[in-house]
């Protein structure tokens, strides 16, 4: 098995998914400069982006609408935007270390195209039209809800105005309890695309884990996690 076959594979372990057609992967993760100056007709992911996009768009919408029946029409429109831009689908991209499994062309690796915003983004929507082709609403709503947790979580703390970590600790110090500690578990993955795990914990309290692309928003997740567990958001 070549180093690209076996990112693909790992890639379809962390999406959830088996797929029926192993076609559909590909394609969702093929950018168009992969079929540059090509005899062969390589099929790309840009018609699976455009369908993506519509799929991303519906699923979002619909978690919106269940995470807060007080939202008005201009609040889910703002939050639905933040959810479905090509930052956050490029930011998701990174968590599932989608990268490394990406087929371009020799040049656009070579510049940088597996870090950049654009491209994982696109692959991203393509996923998630591959997904629903493939399993159907309820396998892409699947995917949807474990990969953008993350970001639904942080919508939810927007209403407050507070990140994860401050929300946190100014939770603990209502308490008179000392600051949360963090402390970097692991890290895995390739260089390119690491994958950091990290504990936190507040004294009294079961500890929460959370992965993230950077010690940073390793540690987001876990308060993150802390605080949903906790019934606080």
């Amino acid at each position: 098995m070549d180093r690209r076959a076996a990112e693909v594979k790992a890639l379809e372990v962390r999406l959830g998914h088996a797929f029926a057609d192993p076609a559909l992967l590909d394609a969702a993760l093929t950018h168009a400069s992969a079929s540059d100056g090509s005899n062969k007709k390589i099929r790309h992911n840009e018609r699976l982006e455009f369908l993506g996009d519509r799929v991303l768009g519906l699923l979002a919408a619909e978690e919106l609408v269940r995470l807060n029946p007080d939202w008005r029409e201009g609040d889910l429109t703002r939050r639905q935007a933040a959810l479905v831009s090509g930052k956050s689908c490029a930011r998701v991209a990174r968590g599932l270390a989608l990268s490394g499994a990406l087929r371009l062309a020799g040049s656009t690796s070579n510049q940088g195209g597996r870090d950049n915003d654009r491209i994982l983004g696109d692959a991203m929507e393509a996923l998630m039209a591959a997904v629903y082709l493939d399993g159907g609403l309820d396998a892409a709503r699947g995917l949807f809800q474990l990969a953008w947790k993350d970001i639904l979580a942080e919508v939810a703390l927007a209403e407050t105005g507070k990140e994860p970590k401050t929300a946190l600790q100014e939770w603990a110090m209502a308490q008179a309890l000392p600051l949360p500690i963090y402390q970097a578990v692991s890290r895995t993955g390739p260089d390119h695309a690491p994958i950091f795990t990290v504990e936190v914990t507040v004294q009294g309290y079961a500890p929460e884990r959370a992965i993230g692309s950077s010690l940073r928003d390793a540690e987001k997740a876990a308060a993150r996690a802390l605080l949903q567990r906790e019934g606080l958001i």
